[in-house]
Formats: C-alpha cells, structure tokens, sequence
C-alpha cells in the first residue's frame, strides 16, 4: 500500500464504521465488505477514544453473559479507564 492512497472520510469513525444496529450489537456495514481498509479501519476506530467505548461494552456484555466475573470485569473496565485518561492529557 503507498503512503500517498487517499484513506475515506470515514477511516477509523466509530460510529460510521462499526455502528449500534436495533439490536443492540455493534454491526460493520456492508459497504465497508468491500472496502479495502477495512481490518486497518477497524483496528483504528476500536483505538480511538470512542474506540474504548466498544470495548466496555464488550466487557459488560461478556459480564452480563456470565463468560467473567466480577473482579475481571472491574479490572478490565480499570484498565481501559486508565488508557481513556492517557489519551486524553
């Protein structure tokens, strides 16, 4: 890939790229199947500040399923309180 490609407006948007569908899961759409930068894209947007916000709630939904407990869901939100606050200074 050359260092001159023009990326889409969208690259790394969370929001426009892996958005909340109607039932409360977080869906890639199709449009960006067919992108080029997708995988680059997403890895992007999960890193982005509102990128955090993903993860929470990955960390919620697998605490809610029962797959971790209480502890590790408290570590694991720590954690990602911690990266959210390095990004912002």
């Amino acid at each position: 890939m050359e260092h001159d490609e023009k990326k889409p407006d969208c690259f790394g948007v969370i929001d426009v790229v892996f958005p909340m569908g109607d039932d409360g899961l977080r869906h890639s759409p199709e449009s960006c199947m067919e992108c080029r930068y997708k995988t680059e894209c997403l890895r992007t947007a999960i890193k982005n500040p509102k990128g955090l916000k993903v993860r929470e709630e990955l960390v919620d939904r697998a605490y809610d399923a029962g797959n971790i407990g209480f502890l590790k869901r408290w570590s694991k939100r720590k954690y990602l309180q911690k990266i959210k606050k390095e990004k912002s200074e």
